[in-house]
Parts: structure tokens; C-alpha cells; sequence
């Protein structure tokens, strides 16, 4: 459909996430705020996420996930190589002690960095497998990050061209808590 809006990503380390994307007027919103994981949008409203939504909402929200693969998965393996447009690339697959099909990542051979995540998502319409190609690296504070992230999966694909990455913002807890007010679902 050709889209294009505004996406805000705040992240706080050891586990809060705020993410807003504005299109056509619409705002959707999700956080999670150590414990508690929502979404608000314009269809469903305010939801209370639980059960494996919000198993992957907490995992999405560790700030040193890469640092924590062994921790997350009970099962991490080396599943060849493939190509990731064109790069070759170092597949791990990592299995979730509740999961049977495994995550997969894909890994630069030259550089190392992350090129693709492909793993299950959960939500009120059922599971899909969700597609993150990594591009466009650029040093930022010394690290090197993507600065275009395609998602492919579910019911849209979604291209995010970042302009700003800013390290060591002072963000405040309230920020990443579920609004208040408004009928919230429990799902």
C-alpha cells in the first residue's frame, strides 16, 4: 500500500520498550514496563498482553538480548550458512524450551553482525513467522547498528528507515507504563 509514517523507539536497559508508529493519523503503541506488556491501536484499543505475547514481549524487551542468546534459548546450534542477499551469512538456530520450531539467525561472515531474524509472533489473530532483514550499519557511540530494518510477516511488511539513534537519554519509568484510563482487554 505504500505507507510511510513516523516510528519512535525509546529503550531502557535492563527491560523497558516503548514503541510508537503514526500512520494515516493512526498512532499504534506497545511498551512494556519490566512486568506489564500492552498495545493500544485504533482497532482493539488498549490490551493487557499475557500468556506467549507477553513471554515474547519480555524477550523483545531485553536491552542485551544479543549478549543473552545461551540465556534465552535451551537448545543453540549451528545450522550452516546461506546466503542474506548478498552476503553470506552464519545460521544459529535457538529453540525455546516451548517452542518447537526454532528461531533463526543470521549472522555477516565478515563482519558478524546480525543480517536477518526469523521467528514466531503471537497475537489475537494467530501466529505468523516475522521476518527482521538488518541493513545500512552505521557507528553510533562506537557501536555499529542498523539503520533500516524490513519486517516480513503477518498481516503487513514494514520498511523503517531510522534517521537518529541517541545513546545514554535520561528516560524517565512512567514513560513505558500502560496508559491510563479507557477499557483495557486482557488477552
Amino acid at each position: 500500500m505504500k505507507l510511510s509514517g513516523t516510528v519512535m523507539i525509546h529503550e531502557k536497559a535492563p527491560d523497558k520498550t516503548l514503541q510508537v508508529v503514526v500512520f494515516n493519523g493512526n498512532a499504534f503503541r506497545q511498551g512494556f514496563d519490566g512486568t506489564t506488556a500492552w498495545t493500544d491501536d485504533p482497532a482493539d484499543g488498549l490490551r493487557v498482553l499475557s500468556g506467549i505475547e507477553l513471554t515474547e514481549a519480555k524477550r523483545d524487551a531485553d536491552f542485551f538480548r544479543p549478549l543473552h542468546l545461551q540465556q534465552i534459548y535451551s537448545s543453540l546450534t549451528f545450522a550452516g550458512t546461506e546466503k542474506v542477499g548478498d552476503r553470506d551469512a552464519y545460521v544459529l538456530a535457538g529453540t525455546e524450551a516451548d517452542e518447537s520450531e526454532p528461531d533463526k539467525i543470521y549472522f555477516d561472515v565478515e563482519n558478524g553482525l546480525a543480517l536477518r531474524i526469523v521467528n514466531p509472533r503471537h497475537t489475537p489473530d494467530g501466529e505468523a513467522r516475522l521476518q527482521e532483514d538488518f541493513s545500512d550499519y552505521r557507528r553510533v557511540d562506537g557501536v555499529e547498528l542498523p539503520f533500516t530494518i524490513a519486517q516480513t510477516g503477518g498481516s503487513a511488511d514494514f520498511t523503517i528507515h531510522i534517521s537518529e539513534i541517541h545513546h545514554g537519554v535520561d528516560l524517565d519509568d512512567s514513560e513505558f507504563a500502560k496508559p491510563q484510563g479507557g477499557d483495557s482487554k486482557v488477552q
